[in-house]
């Protein structure tokens, strides 16, 4: 595993959320980002838009950021799994 100085630092955050392809393994790159970067609204958008499931790992508060769960959801329906329950009802969300 990374050591917590790689784990709270932004610009490795983004490569590997970057560097985290689809494929049949569920994103794992912004799991192990330290609390902060998970709240890091740049470091999530980064995350969703390659791997929308990612929105798993997501702070609360951006669970709840309607442009980021929009973004994870057009990329990966599963995403709206993890949406907050605000946005879970939200009907452009859901449709997305």
């Amino acid at each position: 595993w990374a050591s917590e100085r790689l784990r709270n630092d932004k610009d490795v955050a983004l490569t590997a959320v970057r560097d985290d392809k689809p494929g049949p393994e569920p994103a794992r790159a912004l799991g192990i980002a330290s609390k902060r970067l998970r709240d890091d609204r740049d470091v999530v958008l980064a995350a969703v838009r390659e791997h929308g499931t990612a929105l798993e790992w997501a702070s609360e508060r951006l669970r709840d950021d309607r442009d980021v769960v929009f973004a994870a959801v057009r990329q990966d329906g599963r995403a709206f799994e993890w949406a907050s329950e605000r946005l879970r009802d939200d009907w452009d969300v859901v449709v997305a």
